[in-house]
Parts: C-alpha cells; structure tokens; sequence
C-alpha cells in the first residue's frame, strides 16, 4: 500500500509572531519524526499553490480577495485574537490547502492508496468567508469539494 506525504517549504514562511502557538517549528516536529520512521516508504510530494477557483469552491471571491489585499509586505495583520498574517501566510495557506487537493488528487486518480498532509497553517476552523483559530482557508472542504 503506497503512501504519500504531502508538504512544502513554504509553509516556514508563515509567521504568525513570537510565542505564538501555530509556530513553524510544529512542522519541523512532524517532517522530522516522518524521517525518523524508517519503517515508512513514504511518496515525498511537494504541494502545489490551491488555485483561487478551487479555493472559490467553499471561500467567496471577495473574502479571498480581502485576505490577499490583508497579506502585509511586512511585520503582522491581526485577522482575529488567533490568526494572524505575516508576509508569507498567503502563499503557505494556499500551499496547505494544495497539499490537501493534492493528496485527494492522487488517491482518486490511483497514483497513491493513501495519503498524509504536514502543513501548516491548519485549516479546520476557518469557515468559508472568515479566517479563525489559527486558519486561513478551509483546507478540508475545499479538497472535499474538489474530489
């Protein structure tokens, strides 16, 4: 049974601030144990960038837009207490989101029986036109919606 592992470096570049909890380092933890586990044949895979049709497919247009013209050239945005945006969130939430199409991707079109996504910024509390609890896109239903 073939597995992949779906990520990409830039998911580092999400920065939502010092102490903050969603930290890249979270991710490190993971790829790193994956590693470590040598009993795993793991498929490497890069994720792609989620296309803003397949993200329209659960976030209205004018949200993603919103988020985009909120993504700073530097320092932070506040979108809510938790969720923040640093110069990088964009691109590493549209490659989280990505990772997840990806792996729905290829276990539907057989090219992996099964699949792992390490990324980052989550995506299990944003909801189709607000980011929240540390996510951006709802990475989930938009792979649902694609598969």
């Amino acid at each position: 049974m073939t597995l992949a592992l779906y990520s990409h470096a830039d998911m580092e570049h999400h920065q939502p601030g010092p102490g903050h909890p969603e930290r890249s380092q979270r991710l490190g933890a993971v790829l790193d144990a994956l590693a470590d586990a040598s009993d795993l044949s793991l498929l490497r895979r890069e994720a792609s960038l989620a296309s803003l049709e397949d993200l329209q497919r659960v976030h209205p247009r004018a949200h993603l837009d919103r988020l985009i013209a909120a993504s700073p050239d530097q320092g932070l945005h506040e979108l809510d207490p938790d969720t923040f945006l640093s110069p990088g969130s964009v691109a590493a939430a549209q490659r989280a989101a990505g990772a997840v199409i990806d792996a729905v991707r290829g276990v539907v079109n057989g090219d992996h029986d099964r699949a792992f996504c390490a990324v980052r910024p989550p995506g299990h509390h944003a909801e189709p036109g607000t980011a929240m609890g540390f996510c951006v896109f709802s990475n989930v239903a938009v792979a649902a919606r694609v598969a």
